[in-house]
């Protein structure tokens, strides 16, 4: 076997005999038969792990295989971040609060192209990759779809070899563990780190001081006013390296996550008893900083902690990135040519002023050359439509936690509000409106959105309706003022994970009927597919395909929940955050209506009934006391329709706890109907939504966020759209309290508040919520909504009609892949050029079939 020779970088080829001598003891990759996977897995079982070689246990298997891979991902990774030197090409740096990774394992075996070889491999030591995959947990790094559209857009930018770096937060307990006991949600801290993560690479060198507190003093130093803060608190960043690979490539991009740790270390024998209790104290405060995502910022203490956090990673990544920086140019004159800051949501937006700070604090730069290289390199995504959902920090708060850059903000404020008078005149009104600082009464607040939008060459929506709605509403005092700084990038999702590697069956279909697995690298090539549609064999095929991942879908349900599930029955799914404005109240109240008709029906119109298998997933933010009140409405309806003989198995309601990325990875691909329903206008853009539609899962939604745009790809023929349009709502609204609600609508509200699914008096907040100003409509929306129910139950009876819209909606998702995405993001904002780190051979290998 012929093994192939690592690429020559870092001056290999024209190096001096030490170094031609270190690169000849390395110059091949590992080896990558059965054999030598085996050797390696034994390998590491003994010498990392120090078990016997002759017995260990599914969790060392584990353990033991995903060193054994990482060892081959490290390879690409330090061949690819020195190729990056070596080139020295414009670097785009993505800093997220989150990053929903999921597992590891799975996704590196098939990036890699080496899933059968490893699944070979451990089958014949004894054991089973799927039960080792088992072990992993879930890298907990993230809340919902900001966090898992960052983990797509990490694949993405691996595999289109883009020159990369993703930055956020090791949290040492990640998104809470959800537990439902008698119905209720209770959060419980998420130890997935209780094993250790094979997957990441501690830097205990690559630490920064993180300074909070103090004050600001000003000193003269050779002619120049210096800036020096003086902090009353620091801690130390540690770096944590996660290689990133790409799909069918050489390189292997970077997550940097920060652990918090103390500034220094504590000397036991310095310090008596009470010192020593006060240095264990400063310790523990130190790490909580890296410890919670997302602390509940209902309180002072809670608001401080999360800015807190805010401030930690992006002052880490900023010191990091003008580290390395300096390590390769003497001057910042490139700068700005070289370097950009993607901001993932308002949440890291004081990484402006702290790179004002270190440029000028630290560099002696002026203000005007760190303000012209800070305004250059950053550019600025927005995630919400829900201006309450804009994060604003009192200016109190943030003078006593960040002395230093409350001033920055404050200049720069300055400076814009003269150059807004230059522009508009004395229109103090709309100078009031865009100022970065909000005087509201006696308090004032840093609007921390306007600051990115001041300081960002770019701004981006997540959709078209989403960016029309920025461009129209929230930011559209900017929009006059800047009309050039504002454009869209539609979500998109990998297929990688989300169908070529969750859907094995399904891709393998593709594969068989496109003649090759290109299509994994260029969705585009899943248009091929509608030509398909009208065959009787084909479509045949795809039903035994979506069958397959639906039964599998179903023994995790009944796994997690109890529940016997029948496999006729039509998978419909919800899963998301639970929040109001997503409407999982809508469907709950949907099914209640739904169980109402077959109690009362005979049993000769049972007969008629499809079938329904509802199933609800999400997490409520634990401060969220609707949404907790939803999720206990969801568990009662589902403990009364689960246990009522009348209905038996022509209705299922499920709540499935915990859910995640790699529940999701088991039921998206079962899934039949997939509801996206909020509000029109509401959605900035949804994620869940792509992942379904690849997946030949039909839609049931609104006509809001992406679900728009997947209407134009797909056809909305091939969808189940009701409900309001965007602008509708606000006459709605306001017409809301003279509405009278459809009697459906009454009926099913009334067996909510009558106490048919107990807890009445618990549920009455919910009930008041939707029969008072109902905000969100559901009133409104509900007759459509069963009135397309109906339809859908039409539809399902006739499975090739049925078949025919799942093939179509496969086939018109090229448009949501995360690779086109990160393109246009590529081109169009951070102007990037791909850095492919060269093969090694003539020819590159063949793409492999991993799923």
């Amino acid at each position: 076997m012929k093994i192939p020779r690592r690429p020559q970088v870092g001056g290999t080829r024209d190096a001096d005999q030490r170094t031609a001598l270190l690169y000849g003891l390395m110059d091949t990759f590992k080896k990558s038969d059965v054999l030598s996977i085996q050797q390696s897995i034994v390998n590491h079982v003994e010498y990392t792990i120090a078990r016997s070689r002759y017995k260990f246990d599914d969790q060392e298997a584990y353990q033991a295989a995903s060193f054994s891979l990482r060892d081959r991902l490290i390879e690409s990774w330090n061949d690819t971040q020195q190729y990056f030197k070596d080139e020295d090409p414009k670097r785009v740096y993505f800093l997220s609060m989150e990053f929903l990774m999921g597992r590891s394992l799975t996704n590196a075996l098939c990036n890699l192209g080496m899933n059968d070889s490893y699944t070979t491999a451990l089958r014949e030591m004894g054991y089973e990759l799927e039960t080792l995959v088992e072990q992993e947990r879930d890298a907990a790094l993230g809340n919902g779809g900001l966090g898992r559209l960052a983990a797509c857009f990490l694949d993405s930018m691996a595999t289109l070899n883009l020159p990369a770096w993703g930055y956020g937060i090791r949290y040492q307990y990640g998104m809470f563990r959800q537990n439902i006991i008698d119905g209720f949600q209770h959060e419980q801290p998420d130890y997935w780190l209780n094993f250790g993560n094979p997957w990441e690479i501690e830097r205990l060198n690559v630490a920064y001081p993180i300074k909070f507190y103090g004050h600001v003093s000003v000193h003269e130093e050779m002619g120049r006013q210096v800036f020096r803060w003086n902090p009353g608190e620091s801690v130390t960043a540690v770096a944590y390296d996660n290689p990133i690979p790409g799909y069918h490539t050489n390189n292997t991009i970077n997550l940097r996550l920060w652990a918090a740790k103390p500034d220094r270390e504590f000397d036991l024998e310095a310090f008596n008893t009470g010192d020593y209790v006060q240095a264990v104290l400063s310790r523990q405060r130190a790490e909580t900083l890296s410890s919670v995502l997302y602390p509940d910022d209902r309180t002072y203490e809670g608001k401080e902690l999360r800015l807190k956090q805010q401030h930690f990673f992006v002052s880490a990544t900023t010191q990091d990135v003008v580290r390395r920086w300096k390590e390769t140019h003497d001057t910042f004159n490139q700068f700005a040519e070289k370097v950009a800051f993607q901001l993932n949501d308002t949440h890291p937006t004081i990484a402006v002023p702290e790179l004002m700070r270190v440029l000028m604090d630290e560099n002696q730069l002026s203000w005007a050359q760190a303000w012209d290289i800070t305004s250059k390199v950053f550019a600025f995504t927005n995630h919400t439509v829900l201006p309450e959902a804009l994060e604003k920090w009192p200016v109190g708060l943030v003078e006593k936690l960040l002395p230093r850059h409350m001033q920055i903000i404050y200049d720069i404020n300055w400076r814009f509000l003269n150059d807004l008078r230059k522009h508009y005149g004395d229109d103090w009104s709309r100078i009031s409106r865009m100022s970065i600082i909000e005087e509201s009464g006696s308090d004032k607040f840093v609007r921390m959105a306007y600051l990115a939008l001041v300081a960002s060459h770019t701004v981006n929506g997540v959709a078209a309706l989403h960016t029309s709605i920025l461009k129209e509403n929230i930011f559209r005092d900017f929009v006059d003022l800047w009309p050039n700084k504002f454009q869209n990038k539609t979500n998109g999702v990998t297929p990688r994970r989300w169908l070529a590697f969750c859907n094995p069956s399904l891709a393998s279909l593709i594969t068989r009927t496109l003649g090759s697995d290109a299509w994994i690298n260029d969705l585009t090539k899943l248009t091929g597919l509608r030509q398909h549609a009208e065959s009787a064999e084909f479509r045949k095929a795809w039903r035994e395909s979506k069958l397959t991942a639906k039964t599998r879908a179903m023994a995790k349900m009944e796994k997690m929940t109890g529940v016997k599930l029948q496999p006729e029955a039509m998978l419909d799914i919800q899963v998301k955050r639970i929040h109001e404005y997503k409407r999982q109240l809508l469907n709950i109240l949907g099914a209640i209506h739904r169980y109402n008709r077959i109690r009362h029906m005979s049993a000769e119109e049972k007969k008629q009934v499809v079938p329904r298998v509802i199933m609800i997933g999400g997490k409520a933010a634990p401060g969220y006391e609707q949404a907790k009140r939803i999720i206990k409405l969801a568990s009662a309806v589902a403990e009364k329709v689960n246990a009522d003989s009348d209905v038996g198995d022509l209705l299922k309601v499920i709540f499935v706890p915990d859910y995640n990325v790699s529940t999701a990875e088991v039921l998206i691909p079962g899934s039949e109907l997939s509801q996206h329903i909020s509000t029109a206008g509401t959605e900035a853009s949804g994620t869940s939504n792509m992942k379904f539609v690849m997946n030949g899962s039909l839609i049931l939604g609104t006509m809001d966020g992406a679900n728009i745009e997947i209407a134009r790809e797909i056809g909305e023929d091939n969808m189940f759209i009701f409900g309001a349009r965007k602008e509708q709502v606000p006459k709605l609204r306001q017409e809301r309290i003279q509405l009278r609600p459809d009697q459906r609508f009454l009926d099913t509200v009334d067996l909510v508040r009558s106490g048919h699914f107990g807890w009445e008096d618990y549920f009455q907040p919910l009930v008041s919520s939707i029969l008072g100003t109902d905000y969100y409509l559901l009133a409104n929306d509900f007759p459509s909504y069963v009135d397309t129910q109906e339809r859908i139950d039409s539809v399902y009876k006739d499975q090739d009609a049925w078949t025919k819209m799942s093939i179509m909606s496969t086939a018109g998702s090229a448009f949501f892949s995360a690779d086109r995405t990160i393109s246009e993001y590529a081109k169009d904002i951070w102007k990037v050029e791909p850095c492919h780190v060269p093969w090694s051979e003539d020819e590159p290998p063949a793409a492999t079939n991993s799923s």
